[in-house]
């Protein structure tokens, strides 16, 4: 593939993407948009005057793409080694594409994470021996959900290994972690830009049961009012989930910060929640692949996919200004 302009998003999902594009657009910033899943990349020829915005998920693999995951990790490395800015680079997506991975940066940098057993199909049993009940059962490779599966008794994990019914995911690995209710159903996501704090929702659970929690899909603010979004396609939208702009403690901030930062996640949420079982505080998920909340502008005042560009922007600048020094 040729390569012609020095900002490149690279992408797969059909949809998430929109409101990045129609930004880039109403700027006049010149861009190609290399989708993945259907068209061939070559980081050949990327170099110190490049930008590439990596927008690979791993949730790649539900949609019969999971050999995307593996070789965006090494286009991004090798876009790296040529000298080319790539934004969420091979470090943060490395650990964007493994669940265990995340959880043993959150213990080694001090970040309280529920107590979880990294193990194959064939360990369930044994893992499940060391862990207190409920459990949750992860694929390693996750993304938006996918085959998370609550298990309330030891006998439900006993059935649903005999059963053969857990997902395995995208490499095999999976994750029997202690399952910790959100206290009056609510979990907190923290969007970064940059390594600092942009903004902060609330999204009430309600009684939807599942894992899947696209801020792009919540359909309605906690006062009842529809929202609308072109990130995701309608009929994707959860109906049992609310959302509200919240502000977290300092100390919060301070946190997510610092996940951040230590990461190397240029953009992107951390997940958090505050535990019915035992009221503490858990960090459980560090996502890469920000898809902000649906109409920005009523819930928290502001185009956060705005903030996102001006960034890009400066980083084209910088490229620029290097090259003519």
């Amino acid at each position: 593939m040729s390569r012609s302009k020095s900002l490149t998003i690279l992408y797969e999902h059909p949809h998430w993407f929109n409101p990045l594009f129609e930004e880039l657009e109403r700027r006049g910033i010149p861009h190609q948009r290399v989708d993945a899943a259907s068209q061939a990349f070559d980081p050949d020829g990327y170099g110190p005057d490049d930008v590439v915005f990596n927008r690979i998920s791993p949730s790649a693999w539900t949609r019969a793409r999971g050999a995307l995951i593996f070789q965006t990790l090494g286009w991004t490395r090798q876009l790296e080694l040529s000298g080319a800015d790539v934004i969420n680079g091979s470090a943060i997506f490395e650990l964007e594409i493994s669940k265990a991975a995340q959880g043993a940066f959150l213990q080694r940098i001090g970040v309280t994470t529920p107590r979880t057993e990294v193990t194959t199909p064939a360990g369930l049993e044994a893992a499940g021996e060391r862990l207190e009940y409920p459990l949750l059962v992860k694929p390693n490779v996750g993304g938006s959900g996918a085959g998370v599966r609550l298990l309330q008794t030891r006998e439900e994990l006993l059935e649903a290994v005999a059963s053969g019914s857990i997902d395995r995911g995208g490499d095999g690995l999976l994750l029997l972690q202690e399952y910790h209710a959100p206290r009056d159903g609510v979990i907190t996501r923290v969007e970064t830009l940059d390594g600092a704090y942009l903004y902060g929702i609330r999204i009430h659970l309600g009684d939807d049961g599942g894992f899947d929690l696209c801020p792009a899909d919540v359909c309605k603010t906690t006062d009842g009012a529809a929202l609308t979004s072109s990130a995701c396609p309608a009929d994707s939208r959860k109906k049992g989930l609310s959302v509200e702009a919240f502000t977290p403690p300092a100390e919060v901030i301070d946190v997510v910060e610092n996940i951040a930062l230590r990461s190397r996640l240029d953009v992107g949420g951390i997940e958090y929640l505050e535990s019915a079982r035992d009221g503490r505080r858990y960090f459980y998920d560090i996502n890469a692949l920000s898809n902000f909340v649906a109409d920005p502008l009523r819930v928290i005042g502001f185009d956060p996919t705005a903030r996102v560009v001006d960034s890009i922007e400066e980083r084209l600048q910088a490229r620029r200004q290097r090259r003519v020094s």
